[in-house]
């Protein structure tokens, strides 16, 4: 059969995207154990996930900085001696913090968990804090931060989560005098209150076994609660001016943030959102993309996104121009904006977002650990499963209109923020 290359290639519709279900089991002490057993390869993901309670504005560091330091030693293990056995056995771990969670997760073959995960263990109930080594910690990381705040991208960032949420967990940025006020006996006391069966959650993903659940609970099923845990206010405090301008007299390039608090992934609007969102920045082809970059050639990339946290959400529109160009990208962004609001997208451009779109979400779901992330987005969004069908759904029914009239409804211009750390 001869090739036509001069033809296009029949279409398919995507009609439905199949789910690796995430199965609850509990542990003896009530902690919740998710698993999304998939895949042939003998290879867990266990990530041990903390909400992050106790948080203090006046001490900023201290979830990631008790995150960072869970393995620099125990009452058991030094750090050389955490490193030695988790390598020994080809295993890895990944500590990360976020505004609402601190992670512990660890990467192992089946058949070495009975080694490895001691070791988390250890690290989980009985780290020790060395001040030896916290003051390395602190020092690599003000050195790091030093080198960062030099970049106008990281000012934009910090300065747009401040205005958007202001003195909270997702608005408030640590300083370098921050890193001198940090104290041992801070970090074992939120160590000690946020490091709980009461605050854990588990998520077990790969090729999971029933001894693999076993383990855990022989492990982690016997271990007792006993700090308290005190939820922390998210409730946004938004400035009140709307331009906020950090002038950089030698810089070559602006950095621009813009957006406003939006809803949540449970608010029923937020996949049509999504699908706004998408023709306004949130692909290769979107608009402003093709404005800015391919039309204007203004930058190299320019983006918005709809960002849903545990207790919060936000749009936002960032950018990186020359400083000659400020002004005029701001111009064209407010015109992209009220495009929108004032005209209804062609049914060929939206097709093509709809099939991005369901063909992005089906593109993710390439291994256990995938499945995993995608159960987490609904675990802490309080949904279910039911989520994605309807997801799937919305973007491929709603219509020009509809987007119009959300265009209509959140998004005001003259009332988002707009964050230029350079020269306009």
């Amino acid at each position: 059969m001869t090739l036509n290359r001069t033809q296009q290639p029949p279409f398919k519709q995507v009609e439905q995207i199949n789910f690796v279900e995430a199965r609850p089991h509990q542990l003896q002490n009530g902690i919740p154990v998710y698993v999304i057993n998939a895949g042939e390869q003998n290879l867990v993901r266990l990530e041990f996930i903390f909400e992050n309670s106790n948080w203090d504005a006046r001490k900023p560091l201290l979830a990631g900085l008790t995150n960072a330091m869970l393995s620099e030693g125990t009452h058991a293990l030094s750090s050389a001696e955490i490193a030695s056995k988790i390598d020994y056995y080809g295993a890895f771990f990944q500590a990360e913090a976020t505004p609402d969670h601190s992670i512990l997760t660890l990467y192992s073959l089946n058949k070495y968990l009975p080694q490895t995960l001691p070791v988390v263990k250890e690290m989980l109930s009985g780290s020790i804090f060395p001040q030896k080594e916290l003051d390395v910690q602190l020092r690599n990381q003000k050195q790091k931060l030093k080198l960062a705040l030099e970049k106008n991208a990281v000012l934009a960032r910090r300065d747009f989560a401040n205005a958007l949420f202001g003195d909270t967990p997702y608005g408030i940025t640590a300083t370098q005098e921050d890193y001198d006020k940090v104290l041992r006996d801070d970090l074992i006391a939120h160590y000690q209150a946020v490091y709980q069966p009461n605050n854990c959650v588990i998520v077990a993903s790969g090729k999971i076994l029933d001894e693999t659940i076993v383990l855990l609970n022989e492990l982690f099923g016997q271990l007792k609660s006993t700090g308290e845990q005190v939820s922390p206010d998210y409730t946004p405090h938004s400035a009140q001016e709307r331009l906020h301008y950090t002038e950089k007299p030698e810089a070559l390039q602006s950095a621009i943030r813009i957006g406003t608090i939006a809803m949540q992934r449970k608010h029923p609007d937020f996949v049509g959102m999504q699908v706004l969102n998408t023709a306004l920045g949130g692909y290769f082809g979107s608009r402003l993309m093709s404005n800015i970059r391919e039309d204007k050639g203004y930058t190299y990339g320019i983006g918005s996104g709809l960002a849903s946290l545990q207790h919060g959400a936000y749009f936002f529109i960032a950018t990186e121009v020359g400083v000659h160009v400020t002004a005029a990208t701001l111009r064209e962004i407010e015109f992209e904006v009220e495009r929108l609001k004032n005209e209804l997208i062609a049914p060929q451009e939206l097709d093509l977002i709809r099939n991005f779109m369901v063909g992005s979400l089906l593109g993710s779901l390439e291994n256990a650990f995938s499945h995993a992330d995608k159960f987490k987005n609904l675990h802490f969004s309080g949904l279910d499963y039911s989520y994605y069908q309807h997801y799937v759904n919305t973007v491929k029914t709603i219509q020009a209109h509809e987007l119009q009239a959300l265009a209509q409804r959140y998004f005001d211009y003259n009332n988002f923020h707009k964050v230029v750390v350079g020269k306009m």
